[in-house]
């Protein structure tokens, strides 16, 4: 059996095709380039190698695009390329180089920016139901008196029965100035409550909580690094009038911009002591310093991370560290060693791909290994780390002469366990209860600011536990006791005063910063020993110094 194939013109599916066939080559024409620039012309051998793998490629995707069983069309095409080969070439290079289709390249630059246009609120979907998670303060919705726990029904007068959160968002967002009206319900309430909402700028802070925990000591939490961050940390410093300790939580902070790290370091380290080095194949070695540096006004510091803590907070975890400037506190950081530089590609396409090493003062790559193992065993399986003391990990030593450690993320100066939660309290945030009670309690009670979890909230939260037939036991909430009741108090004060009291609960509680602040001496120790270093260093120069 023979069968004849006629020719064509060109249809917008062959288009399609072509443009990401192109879009491939433009990603390997870059990554050729990066390889070229420094080492210097490829072989003639290695050019005719990556000609023939170029050729391979094109004809299987003919191949493909033309007798694949269904039509490669629409999504499907771009998947192929997407989400296929060029995320496929990228992984083989290491776990951080990335592709961007427009949709995700252009939600990771607003969130770079750190600002979008919308009414300002987190939205999560339950049962069918999109609920608000939370009104950000100083927003529309906030100031609108929207809640946490209120289920989205119409927006401009269309019901949200079916869509996804993508859709509710998109339809929330637009340009500043512009009216969206939005229906709610909530638990109390007869009747939806409307609101006519002003789009506005929305700002998306990298600093969620910032205040005095006790007196003289001031606590920051910090959970991004974007373009706003540096002078969000140095603000919040500063805010503090009389400041004679600081915790820095960077707990769950996954990077960001590198820029912002160094210029974080040069506010809390001494002019000219380097903050950190990237070293690179088709770029320069670069090495940041404290180009302006603190002046002199230094106060005890303990930096709090753990195994999700990674990139820019390893960055200014690693300066801090090296020069005994800060006593990190916690568990090892997450271990991402590599830099990513950012290419703008065509149709709205983005290339992350990794070009330098970052190397803390000492000298430590405290990149994780990720050869020979996969993407979950790599973000998520923390049980091959390396602990402290490994024979193959590299040993450095900070300025005043501490051993520290590379190869496998920060290690902490006192290792500090996260709380493990029983099986009780995981059903109990596997079903965000404390989430959807807070609205049943607040229809019913007054709560001001002095508001405690006391016995009678508690037979509350044991009547809802039970209507929404969850098995508890007077022994299950006996044995979670305080963390039981800041999880309750965290959303009722969300609900009635804003996030911000909310994160101020679970921070008045948490373990972890309560032992991070038992270190402030320590710290105050840590920074009068690497002070009397320099002053014994400097003298000893000047002793040497000819004269005349």
């Amino acid at each position: 059996m023979c069968r004849t194939e006629v020719a064509e013109p060109m249809s917008s599916r062959a288009r399609r095709a072509l443009f990401t066939v192109a879009l491939f080559f433009t990603v390997c024409a870059v990554l050729g380039n990066l390889l070229q620039n420094r080492v210097g012309a490829q072989s003639s051998s290695s050019e005719g190698q990556l000609r023939d793998s170029l050729k391979a490629f094109t004809s299987v995707y003919a191949l493909v695009e033309q007798n694949y069983a269904d039509p490669l069309q629409g999504d499907k095409a771009d998947d192929a390329i997407f989400n296929g080969a060029i995320p496929g070439m990228l992984r083989v290079l290491d776990p951080h180089s990335s592709f961007h289709d427009p949709k995700d390249y252009a939600k990771m630059r607003e969130e770079q920016h750190g600002r979008y246009y919308g009414v300002g609120m987190g939205i999560i979907q339950e049962d069918n139901r999109i609920y608000v998670a939370q009104p950000f303060e100083n927003t529309p919705s906030f100031r609108a008196g929207i809640h946490p726990g209120d289920v989205i029904a119409t927006v401009n007068g269309s019901s949200t029965s079916g869509w996804s959160t993508d859709q509710v968002s998109k339809a929330l967002r637009g340009p500043k100035g512009t009216h969206v009206q939005v229906s709610t319900t909530r638990e109390g309430q007869d009747k939806p409550l409307l609101f006519d909402l002003v789009r506005d700028e929305i700002p998306n802070p990298s600093v969620d909580l910032e205040y005095e925990i006790r007196p003289g000591v001031g606590y920051i939490r910090l959970k991004v690094f974007e373009e706003t961050t540096a002078r969000e940390v140095i603000e919040a410093i500063d805010s503090f009038p009389d400041l004679h300790g600081l915790v820095l939580d960077l707990r769950g902070n996954p990077g960001g911009l590198v820029n912002q790290a160094v210029e974080i370091c040069d506010h809390l380290l001494a002019k000219g002591q380097p903050i950190v080095s990237q070293r690179g194949r088709a770029f320069p070695d670069e090495v940041y310093k404290a180009m302006q540096g603190n002046g002199g006004k230094t106060f005890p510091l303990v930096v709090l991370v753990n195994h999700s803590t990674a990139s820019a907070a390893e960055i200014v975890s690693g300066a801090l560290q090296d020069h005994d400037r800060a006593l990190i506190v916690g568990q090892t950081t997450f271990g991402k060693g590599l830099v990513q530089s950012i290419y703008n590609l065509s149709d709205g396409t983005g290339l992350l791909l990794t070009t330098y090493h970052y190397y803390t003062p000492s000298g430590r790559l405290i990149q994780r290994n990720y050869t020979g193992i996969s993407d979950y065993e790599y973000f998520y399986d923390r049980g091959g780390a390396l602990p402290p003391n490994a024979s193959n990990q590299e040993v450095k030593l900070t300025d005043s002469g501490r051993t520290v450690y590379g190869g496998g993320g920060i290690t902490p100066d006192e290792k500090v366990e996260s709380v493990k939660g029983s099986h009780f309290e995981d059903e109990l945030l596997a079903r965000n209860v404390f989430f959807h009670f807070a609205p049943v309690y607040v229809a019913s009670h007054a709560v001001d600011k002095n508001f405690k979890v006391n016995d009678a909230v508690l037979a509350d939260f044991k009547q809802y536990l039970t209507s929404q037939n969850i098995a508890w036991t007077e022994a299950d909430l006996s044995a979670s006791g305080d963390w039981l009741k800041a999880a309750i108090k965290d959303k009722i004060v969300t609900i009635e005063f804003g996030q911000s009291q909310g994160l101020r609960t679970i921070a008045d509680w948490d373990p972890e910063i309560q032992k991070a602040l038992t270190f402030l001496p320590e710290a105050q120790a840590l920074e009068d020993h690497a002070h009397k270093i320099e002053l014994d260093k400097a003298m000893a120069r000047n002793a040497l110094a000819p004269t005349s």
